[in-house]
């Protein structure tokens, strides 16, 4: 401890003590001179002071906490490496006698006003010169035995910090020493332990020398699941047995546990999946693994109620069986009825495990749709083959059947018309997402790639194939604030476009679109006897976005954002650009995001409102 000051806690110590019996309030605690903010809070949360902030407080226990001060500070900043600093600690106080006028802030911190005592409010000021910080000067962390030449383990000792060099920062060092010997457990090295763990600090020099080093031991296997389901089984054990990515006797290793944890749950029959390794019951250092199960509810219900400006008010109802029988077969039919648009859905769903983990699925959909432009019902039934690659990435191929019958027209003068096409095509969709919040991204990126095509029409000699992509993707500039680019692109290789039905063509405008911009405002149009445009969509689509989001207040946040794209015929878009503003909440169900937007296209150009509530992706 600096001479000067020890002498400046003792001046204040024998100060404190001489003052005449009075009520003292410490009423705030300043800290400075720190480079890094994080150190000044480590600093208040350590001190006895700050415990006694608006208290009534003696002499002598003032004294106290002020000789304690100095300790407590110093001790705060050790585990940023600073273990020589020079501490200043000054005080500013104010004597208020009895009936005298005083300022708002001092009467909040009076006590005992009738007591006829004076009454003192006191400021504390702790000035720090950190001084300069003790740095790593010898340097030895490694593990020694079979876990030498793991992979994992490796990666895990390259990333050790600190090194040689940097500062003896202890925050760092014990989160480094965690990670290995988190590795060193999830790759089944569960005898390991310490042969060297010290860390010894020079003040004198400001150095410090680390030695810490391990030794492995033996790497155990991985043994046979057992899985349980209470309270009552609900799944055959075989099927669940297909889940398993390893075989008895292979190298234990956590990740495999957690693809195990992974699938479970993605089959969505459990309510609670924990699985638990038992390295205190293995035999010959193979580890059995336990796996509980409880079911979830078999049965979900679930009802709402809607409204666009395209399709009016309605309602939806929905019945999903997550299991109808122990072979894990699933069943969902939804309906969605509003008075211009109708869709009637039944799936079926079989698990499948040969090759990739997924869902064999049939499905059927009917489909109405009234507008002022279009007289629209299909049917369409899809069979489809879903695997999940890896963590971000999602296959599918499916087989479709499609029935459409369509017809434009003017409401006074109705078109009866119609068009009928029939066709019998194949798809394959890749689906990829790489963020760190599904709900609310603040990181990473996702998309879509699409291709399809096949043969029908009215003749079935009309053929086609199409080419679609989408991509966002996402930055965080700090916890409240984000920037959010979002692309589409799709492409339609025919000769015959109007010999396919509008659900295969390609249209632009809208919510998740082209905002500022109606519906399927945007592409090429169709005029009807009386003058009026409709969308008749194109082969081929181009959309972009830029939105930066902002919050402020709690769940409340605002955006701005340009859209740009066009649906069009040949090969140049008419691109047609939307800017705006919007309110965004983060609510107890989702995102929800209110906009409201212009179209530069047309001087005339209304503004619209677009209401979205749901994940970005």
């Amino acid at each position: 401890m600096p001479p000067s000051s020890s002498r400046l806690l003792i001046a204040l110590a024998y100060c404190a003590a001489a003052l005449p019996a009075s009520a003292i309030t410490v009423t705030r605690v300043d800290v400075s001179g720190l480079p890094d903010e994080s150190m000044a809070q480590n600093v208040r949360v350590s001190l006895s002071l700050n415990d006694s902030m608006g208290k009534n407080l003696s002499g002598r226990r003032l004294a106290y906490l002020l000789r304690e001060a100095e300790a407590e500070t110093r001790e705060a900043l050790e585990p940023f490496g600073y273990y020589s600093p020079t501490i200043v600690i000054q005080r500013s106080d104010r004597s208020v006698p009895e009936g005298a006028e005083t300022q708002p802030a001092a009467r909040t911190a009076t006590a005992d006003a009738d007591s006829g005592e004076d009454t003192r409010t006191l400021t504390v000021s702790i000035r720090v010169e950190p001084g300069s910080p003790v740095r790593v000067r010898a340097w030895n962390v490694g593990v020694e035995g079979e876990a030498g030449e793991d992979a994992g383990v490796r990666r895990a000792l390259a990333s050790f910090a600190p090194r040689k060099g940097d500062v003896l920062d202890h925050t760092l060092y014990e989160a480094s020493k965690s990670k290995v010997s988190r590795t060193l457990g999830g790759h089944g090295y569960f005898d390991a332990d310490f042969t060297a763990h010290r860390v010894e600090v020079t003040r004198a020099e400001n150095a410090a020398d680390i030695d810490l080093r391990w030794t492995s031991g033996a790497r155990y296997a991985l043994g046979d699941a057992m899985f349980l389901q209470t309270p009552t089984p609900i799944i055959r054990d075989d099927l669940l047995q297909k889940l398993i990515g390893w075989k008895p006797g292979d190298a234990y290793d956590d990740l495999e546990l957690e693809r195990l944890r992974r699938s479970l749950v993605a089959l969505d029959y459990f309510g609670l999946v924990e699985i638990l390794p038992q390295p205190e019951n293995a035999k010959d250092k193979v580890v059995p693994v336990q796996v509980n199960l409880t079911p979830a509810p078999r049965s979900i219900y679930s009802a709402g109620v809607n409204y666009g400006t395209r399709s009016g008010a309605g309602f939806s109802l929905g019945m999903e069986r997550r299991y109808l029988n122990s072979r894990g077969h699933k069943a969902l039919a939804q309906i969605d009825y509003a008075s211009k648009r109708k869709t009637a859905t039944v799936q079926y769903r079989v698990p499948a495990f040969a090759w990739l983990d997924g869902w064999y699925t049939a499905s059927l959909q009917a489909a109405d749709e009234q507008t002022d432009s279009l007289d629209n019902r299909r049917l369409e039934f899809v069979a489809s083959r879903s695997g999940q690659y890896n963590d971000h990435l999602n296959l599918i191929a499916s087989a479709h059947v499609l029935r459409e019958r369509w017809s434009y027209f003017t409401p006074n003068r109705p078109i009866t018309d119609y068009q009928y096409a029939s066709f019998y095509f194949p798809s394959l969709r890749a689906e990829y997402i790489d963020v760190d919040d599904r709900l609310a991204p603040r990181r990473g990126s996702g998309g879509t790639l699409t291709l399809r095509g096949g043969k029908g029409g009215a003749n079935g000699h009309a053929t086609f194939a199409q080419l679609h992509a989408t991509a966002q993707w996402f930055h965080g500039f700090d916890a409240d604030s984000r920037l959010i680019v979002r692309g589409e692109a799709g492409h339609t290789f025919t000769g015959e476009l109007l010999d396919l039905p509008p659900s295969l063509r390609y249209y632009a405008g809208g919510d998740r679109s082209i905002r500022g911009y109606g519906w399927r405002e945007v592409g090429p149009r169709i005029v009807n006897s009386v003058g009026e445009t409709y969308a008749l969509g194109a082969p081929n689509v181009v959309t972009a976005s830029v939105e930066y989001e902002r919050y402020f207040a709690g769940p409340w946040g605002a955006a701005v954002f340009v859209d740009s794209g066009s649906a069009f015929n040949g090969k140049r878009p008419d691109m047609h650009t939307g800017v705006g503003i919007g309110l965004r909440w983060r609510s107890p169900v989702g995102p929800v995001r209110i906009d409201i937007a212009r179209g530069l296209d047309s001087p005339d150009s209304p503004f619209t409102l677009h209401l979205n509530i749901g994940a970005d992706l």
